[in-house]
C-alpha cells in the first residue's frame, strides 16, 4: 500500500467514526456545529495514521485502534483552537480558514475546545468496547501525554519562553512535551489497542516515536521560514514575528535540516527489525520531514 492509499485509508476511517460518534448529541448545535468545524477541516491526520500504522504490526485494527485514533485527532484538535486563541497565538488562519474563534467567536471557541478534549475520553471509556484492563492502558497513557506530564506543559514552555533566548536543550524539551508526548502516544496506544506486550516492541516504538515527533516539530519551524501563506494555510514567518525559539533560529536554517535528516534515520533504524511490516511507519517518518506545510 503507498502512503496516499495508507493516509487516505486512515483519514476516512478516523473521520468517518468521529463524524458518527460526534453527532449522537443533539444540545447546544452551535456548540456542536464549531466543535465539527474544528475537528473534521481537513487536517492531515498525521497521528491517526501513526496510530493504525502501529497496529498494523501486531495485528487488524480494531474498535479500540479506532477510538485511539479518533481520541488523539481530537485531543489535538482541541489543542489547535485553544492554541490560535488570542490569548495565546492570536492565529486568524488554520488549515487556510477562518480560526474557530474568527469563525464563531471567542467563549464559543473556548469550550468547543473544552468540549473536544473531554470527547476524547468520552470515545475511549465507551462501554461497547467491552475490553476495560486495555481502554483503562489506553485512557493512562493519553492523560500522561496531554495533561501536565505531557502537551499542556510543552504549550506553557512555549508561551514562557517567547522573547526568551533558550538553549537547544530547553528547546527540545518543550517540543519533546508539545509536540512530541502525541505524537509517541499515537504510535504506543495504536500498538497496545492491537494486542502488543512485548517489552522490546514498545521500546524500538517509543524510538521511532520520540524521533519523529521532534522531527515533526523541526521541520514544522523550518516550513515556517520557507513556504509562504498560501502553502502553510496560516500566516508565513508567523513563529519569527512573534519572536518565538525555533531550531532554524538556533541552529541556522541548514542546521536545522542536518538535525531533521539525523532523527529521520534514528526513526528509520528502530523500526528495521520489524522489516516489511514497518513499512506505513517509514513512509511516514518520510513524509514527516518532506513536507512543506
Amino acid at each position: 500500500m503507498t502512503l496516499e492509499d495508507f493516509s487516505n485509508y486512515a483519514r476516512s476511517r478516523v473521520d468517518t467514526y468521529l463524524a458518527e460518534h460526534l453527532s449522537e448529541y443533539g444540545p447546544a448545535t452551535y456548540l456542536q456545529e464549531a466543535m465539527s468545524y474544528s475537528l473534521l477541516n481537513g487536517g492531515k491526520r498525521i497521528r491517526p495514521m501513526l496510530t493504525y500504522a502501529s497496529a498494523s504490526l501486531f495485528g487488524e485494527a480494531n474498535s479500540l485502534t479506532d477510538a485511539s485514533a479518533a481520541a488523539l485527532e481530537s485531543i489535538h484538535a482541541y489543542s489547535l483552537i485553544h492554541d490560535d486563541l488570542p490569548a495565546m497565538d492570536d492565529d486568524d488562519l488554520r488549515r487556510g480558514k477562518p480560526t474557530c474563534h474568527i469563525q464563531y467567536n471567542e467563549a464559543t471557541a473556548i469550550l468547543a475546545g473544552d468540549a473536544l478534549q473531554t470527547f476524547a475520553f468520552e470515545l475511549l471509556s465507551a462501554k461497547h468496547h467491552d475490553n476495560a484492563a486495555i481502554q483503562l492502558q489506553l485512557l493512562q497513557i493519553l492523560i500522561q501525554a496531554s495533561g501536565r506530564h505531557g502537551m499542556v506543559t510543552g504549550q506553557m514552555i512555549d508561551l514562557a519562553s517567547v522573547g526568551k533566548d533558550i538553549d537547544l536543550i530547553a528547546l527540545e524539551q518543550m517540543h519533546q512535551h508539545k509536540t512530541g508526548a502525541l505524537i509517541r502516544a499515537s504510535v504506543h496506544m495504536g500498538a497496545i489497542s492491537a494486542g502488543a506486550t512485548s517489552a522490546a516492541d514498545l521500546q524500538a516504538l517509543d524510538i521511532y516515536a520520540t524521533a519523529i515527533g521532534l522531527a515533526f516539530q523541526v521541520q514544522d519551524d523550518i516550513i515556517d521560514i520557507t513556504s509562504d501563506t498560501l502553502t502553510l494555510g496560516k500566516a508565513q514567518f508567523s513563529d519569527e514575528e512573534a519572536n518565538k525559539p525555533t531550531y532554524p533560529k538556533l541552529l541556522g536554517l541548514e542546521g536545522a535540516q542536518a538535525l531533521a535528516h539525523s532523527l529521520h534515520k534514528q526513526a528509520i533504524s528502530a523500526v528495521s527489525p520489524f522489516g516489511d511490516a514497518a513499512q506505513p511507519l517509514v513512509e511516514l517518518a518520510n513524509y514527516i520531514i518532506g513536507r512543506n506545510h
